[in-house]
């Protein structure tokens, strides 16, 4: 059974905001494996987080001088400045149940099959500002985390694309693409209208 790496949704007004990139990792240092760049196949860098469930990951499983696809969480202040957060490694062999035989398997492929493809971000939530000059999009992403000490559980997303304002406080779908530290919007769904109303 081939592990989605980014699950299907489970409630229509799931919040989420998660992405595969490929990409090498590379600390800091050696003394701080948890924060460093992800470079992509381009020669790119990101700002980059690795979270504590990832990490242990990191340190027994993963070869930093190879490329991995990464399942990463997404924040950012304005279209410019991606910063990731690692919250697991997608590696069909590995890392789940599946036959080993690695050599002979095409990664791109198997993440066609799940409609899936590098760089590729499922965003859900509250479009919140839409800056038509700037044709840029502010999504408000609720966090499910039942915690209270969690102090930003909500977060926005700066998105570059354009949306109506007629779907102002309308909880959406978008499907998003990375290019460089941008994303950008490829298409969206509208899930319910009038969020603030209902809230």
């Amino acid at each position: 059974m081939l592990k989605n790496p980014i699950p299907k949704v489970t409630n229509h007004l799931q919040n989420r905001a998660i992405g595969i990139v490929y990409g090498k990792f590379t600390p800091h240092g050696s003394d701080q494996l948890n924060r460093g760049f992800l470079i992509d196949n381009k020669g790119e860098k990101i700002e980059t987080v690795v979270l504590g469930k990832a990490l242990s990951l990191l340190k027994k499983h993963i070869d930093l001088n190879k490329s991995y696809y990464w399942i990463v969480y997404p924040k950012n202040k304005n279209t410019q400045n991606l910063h990731l957060q690692v919250a697991g490694i997608w590696d069909p062999y590995q890392l789940n149940d599946f036959p080993n035989d690695s050599s002979k398997t095409n990664f791109s492929k198997l993440l066609e099959e799940l409609n899936l493809k590098d760089n590729y971000f499922s965003v859900r939530g509250e479009l919140v500002f839409v800056n038509t000059q700037k044709k840029e999009i502010v999504i408000k992403i609720r966090s499910a985390a039942k915690s209270k000490n969690l102090k930003n559980k909500n977060f926005k997303l700066v998105i570059k694309g354009e949306l109506s304002r007629e779907l102002l406080h309308s909880f959406v779908s978008l499907d998003i693409n990375r290019d460089g530290n941008s994303l950008k919007l490829v298409n969206y769904e509208e899930i319910e209208k009038n969020l603030s109303e209902n809230n």
